[in-house]
């Protein structure tokens, strides 16, 4: 029977196959499919903005406007020459292309046809390219690479794109339990409820007004306003046991929660003092906190709206991924490509010669394994 093969490096199967790595990499990514929105105005943890996809350039600078600080005149008196100025914090953000590939093998070791070889390699590489967004994610929202074992960058990886990692600064960085510091954090001081309420407590608090420091702000879901902690599983660990029989309570919260059916709780552990719990495997880990330098921590992270923004630049054909074939060694061998054009940052704005993150507030805590 007669049958149609779309060759390799045919134009239909690299768009067709670009389309597909798309989707799959936007339904197995963690923060993509949780926590991501689309433009300066999503009320989501992470924005992604569209800019660089259509137009040329590699480079994105977006703005805080500072909230307004003027007093009122009042009666007849007169406004004019005493109206204040809008005033920016500026950030930018660059973007780069990063790209991956799959070597199918020689004619004898296949033995299969190339549309199944299509659908293997965009399989993997649709995992691969996830675990690569939320890594990245991951470690840009902490400052950090951290010395998680398992990821696909090295521990001394500094950033893409010339997007350098931004630390913590002081007033958006607590220790679990009676720690202050670094140096400080003993093996006792891991993740519990108290830390969760002073995380909240902090970000109502901090910020706004007259103060130079940005408010960080609730995420909105359903109308409702609530921050999001994702924490390591060990973190989450130590808070189920600390909580005891109130963790069927935390549990019940979020399950009758408004906007429950919301991509932010679902997955989610529960809910306590209005923030949607979540935990990960890929939260950073370090080895060389407390006073002899030796003692294990995680950093959770405690996400308000606009914590972090992610950028694409189309590779040419308008989508976000781009699909290559080529046949090499004489014919012998089917080599697929694939290839995103983005950059990933923390939001972070200078303000009086002082870097201030926006949305995003790190919880350290001491970690223990369970196991």
């Amino acid at each position: 029977m007669a049958r149609t093969i779309v060759g390799a490096g045919d134009p239909k199967a690299v768009k067709k196959f670009s389309a597909f790595l798309a989707v799959d990499v936007a339904k197995q990514s963690y923060f993509n499919r949780k926590f991501m929105g689309e433009g300066e105005e999503a009320q989501t943890p992470l924005q992604t903005l569209p800019h660089l996809e259509n137009d040329a350039g590699d480079q994105i600078s977006y703005d805080l406007v500072a909230q307004l600080k003027m007093k009122p005149v009042s009666g007849d008196a007169t406004l004019r020459g005493k109206e204040e100025d809008l005033k920016f914090y500026t950030d930018s953000l660059l973007i780069d292309q990063q790209r991956g590939g799959v070597n199918t093998g020689g004619k004898m070791t296949r033995k299969r046809t190339v549309h199944d070889l299509r659908k293997t390699a965009r399989t993997r590489q649709s995992e691969w390219w996830a675990r690569l967004f939320d890594e990245t994610l991951f470690m840009y929202l902490s400052g950090s690479r951290g010395m998680n074992a398992d990821f696909i960058e090295d521990t001394d990886f500094t950033g893409y794109a010339g997007n350098p990692f931004v630390a913590p600064d002081s007033l958006h960085l607590m220790y679990g339990n009676v720690a202050t510091s670094k140096g400080s954090l003993a093996s006792t001081d891991t993740m519990d409820l108290k830390l969760i309420d002073r995380l909240v407590a902090r970000a109502k608090t901090m910020g706004g007004g007259t103060q130079k420091i940005p408010k960080i702000q609730p995420v909105k879901v359903n109308g409702e306003d609530h921050f999001v902690l994702v924490m390591h599983p060990w973190q989450e660990y130590s808070l189920r046991t600390a909580a005891g029989a109130q963790w069927l309570d935390i549990q019940k919260a979020a399950a009758a929660a408004e906007g429950r059916n919301n991509p932010i709780f679902k997955g989610g552990l529960g809910m306590y003092n209005n923030v949607v719990l979540h935990e990960h495997q890929s939260v950073i880990q370090f080895n060389d906190y407390g006073a002899g330098s030796n003692v294990a921590a995680a950093r959770a992270l405690f996400l308000g709206r606009q914590a972090g923004v992610v950028a694409f630049g189309s590779p040419g054909t308008g989508l976000r991924f781009d699909w290559n074939e080529e046949v090499e060694d004489r014919g012998n061998q089917l080599v697929i490509t694939t290839a995103s054009i983005f950059g990933v940052k923390k939001t972070a704005f200078t303000i009086d010669g002082t870097s201030r993150d926006f949305g995003v507030i790190s919880a350290d805590t001491a970690v223990n394994d369970p196991s």
